[in-house]
Parts: structure tokens; sequence; C-alpha cells
């Protein structure tokens, strides 16, 4: 094959990993425009977002270390940037299902309960939603835009190559570009679900080029390698991403006991709403829509209403006095509030509710779906007179 043929044929694994990012990006974009019940379910916790972009940034840690060896091999070379790469993917992995905890519902310790605003064993949300978008901006247009240009310097890329840093093909440009752009704009509610699925599938297409690249075999057979490798890994995503899914939602015990449990207490929950409702007027703060885990609520709005409420004393019959002071349910997940008030702001409804045995909401904006255990405090009711 002519040199030409080859440099053409190196064109084919970028378009596949920018179709790939690129066809996710629309399939988005289009669900919440036109489908927006169905673009809210698909960013919520443990759905195929979420569980695309662990098993995209797992199997990048894994395709990382992999690189890291052959470069060891075949260079002598220590492979500290590889090595680095695959302990981010991994940590960023594992910080995107919260290490597992909704998994096996254990309790987090009461510094993350507090601390954290999503009340979840996980790094990041500690930090502000400015810090983790400025992060955002450094790493995608450091590694993914900036690095890739000066790889193509030949004064900067002798540099790269003495201090052992690989650039991700050039070919990736158009995705990392299109991620920052969005993380920038956010064109729509919760884009940066979309964007780290995006940046986690640049990783992975970047570290199976590193993986063919030191592989030691002829050009020709390196074009076809990276692009059989990203169908591979695109697939494999797909794949994993949907039985995650699905294992998530299927395959969790309904134990009746654990059920009368929640009931109790979601009932007790609604009662303490109701009763806040009856001391305070302004308990539904300035008419506005929220959403929110109960304990930031509380801390917000609730003024101690909830924490001297029927909720809390059910300590007296066996409730955890760590679930009751962060209210959690016998699944160590945060219960929830919703305020969803009309256009006028005259009607009103509003709901209490837990994820349920399968950890996961299955409730829409305004009704409780699902094995969500919740009740209705208000329910599209007329309000006057608050």
């Amino acid at each position: 094959m002519s040199t030409g043929q080859i440099k053409t044929q190196e064109i084919i694994p970028g378009v596949i990993a920018n179709a790939a990012i690129f066809a996710m990006l629309m399939y988005m974009a289009v669900l919440d425009k036109y489908y927006p019940e169905l673009y809210y379910l698909n960013v919520q916790e443990d759905e195929f977002l979420e569980w695309a972009t662990f098993w995209a940034f797992a199997l990048a840690a894994g395709a990382w270390i992999w690189a890291a060896v052959r470069q060891r091999l075949k260079t002598g070379a220590v492979p500290w940037f590889f090595t680095c790469l695959a302990l981010f993917c991994l940590v960023v992995a594992m910080e995107e299902i919260s290490w597992a905890q909704r998994i096996f519902s254990y309790r987090p310790p009461a510094y993350f309960l507090a601390e954290n605003f999503q009340q979840e064993l996980n790094f990041h949300n500690f930090a502000s939603k400015d810090s983790r978008k400025i992060l955002l901006y450094i790493i995608l247009s450091g590694y993914g835009i900036l690095l890739p240009i000066l790889a193509r310097i030949p004064v900067t890329r002798r540099l790269l190559d003495v201090v052992g840093v690989v650039a991700p093909p050039l070919g990736l440009l158009p995705a990392f570009t299109a991620a920052l752009i969005l993380t920038f704009y956010y064109p729509w509610e919760f884009t940066n679900e979309t964007v780290e699925l995006m940046m986690a599938a640049g990783f992975l297409f970047a570290a199976v080029a590193s993986v063919v690249h030191f592989s030691g075999h002829e050009r020709e057979r390196q074009v076809r390698n990276r692009s059989l490798g990203n169908v591979t890994g695109v697939v494999l995503v797909v794949v994993l991403g949907l039985s995650t899914v699905a294992m998530a939602r299927y395959g969790r015990a309904h134990d009746p006991h654990t059920l009368e449990m929640a009931n109790m207490e979601i009932e007790a929950l609604r009662r303490d709403f109701l009763e806040m409702t009856k001391q305070d007027d302004e308990t539904f703060p300035n008419r506005r829509n929220i959403h929110k885990r109960i304990y930031a609520y509380e801390n917000k709005y609730g003024e101690g209403y909830l924490y001297a409420g029927e909720f809390t004393r059910l300590v007296a019959r066996g409730l955890p006095q760590e679930r009751a002071d962060f209210f959690l349910d016998p699944w160590n997940d945060p219960y929830w509030i919703k305020i969803r008030w009309n256009t006028q702001r005259t009607r009103l409804n509003a709901f209490v509710y837990s994820f349920g045995p399968n950890r996961r909401r299955d409730s829409n904006r305004t009704e409780l779906l699902g094995d969500d255990i919740g009740a209705y405090i208000f329910r599209d009711e007329p309000v006057t007179g608050r």
C-alpha cells in the first residue's frame, strides 16, 4: 500500500471516534428538544448516560495501563504519563458511581452526608459548580486541544518526547472542541452529563491510539487496529452500559419489611410538611419550583421544623439516629422533596419520595412512578392567600 493510501486511511479511526461522540451528542439534543421526559430520565443516576460514562472511563483506564506496559517494553522509558492517565480515568469512573455506594447500599461517613451536597461518597461534589466547570475547561482545552496541536510543532514535539508526554490524536480535536463549547454555553439542563460522556469517550479513543502506537506493528496494521479498537470500544461501552442499567433496575430484592419501613417514614415526612405549611405560609419559599434532598431543603428553608417532626421521632421506634439526622431512606439514599408550581403560581404539586429498592429515580417532574416510594403533599391543588 502506498504512503498516500495509508495517510488517507489514517483518517478513518478519527472519523469513527468523532462519529460516535457526535452521535451521542445529537441523541441527547433531540431528546432534550422533543422528548423532555425521556431526556430527564436518561440523565438520572444509574441510567445509561451515567453507566456509559463509567464504562468509558473504566475501559480507558485499562487501555492506558496496557499502553504503559507496551511503552515500557518497547522503549524502556518509565511510563509515568500513561500511568497518571490510567489513575485519573479510574478515579473519575469510580467517582461517577460514587464508589459503588448505590450498588451496595452502604451509608457514607457522616462527614460526606453533612458536607457533600449530594450526600454521596464522592469528592468532586465538595467543589463548587464553578470550580468543577473550570477543571473541565482545563482538561478539555489542555489535554484534548492544546496538547495535540503542540505535538505537531517540531520544537514542542521534541520537548514532549523528552519528558515522556504523549498527545492524543489530532483527529479527536473536533470532539474535544465540541465538548469544550458545550461546557461554556451549557445549552440545556444537565449538559455536563453529556460532556462527561464525550470526554470519557475521547480518553478511551486516545488510549486505544496509544496502545496501537506502541504495539510495534507496521503502519498499515496500526491504522486497521485503531479503527477496530475504536469500534470495539463503542460497542463495549453501549453493551456494558445497557447491561448494567438492566441489572441495576431489576436485580434488587424488594424486602417486605424494608418497604413497610420506607412507607411509614414517607408518611411521617408527608405529615411533617403539612404541619410546616400550617405553621408557616412561606414553607414553600417564593413559590419557586424546588427539587432537593430533604436534608438540603431543611438546612436551607426548613428552619428546624423537620428536626422536631414526626420523622425524627421515629428514632424511638428503631429508626437509626444517623438516618434521622440526614433524612435517609432504608437503602441509605436521601429522601427528596419535589415542589412544582404552575406558570401563574396559583396551583401547586408537591410530593416527598425515595428512590425505592432499585435505588434509582423512576418518577418524572410531576408524578410518582415505578418503584419510587412517595406520598403527595399537594397534588395540583389551587393555592390562595399564600
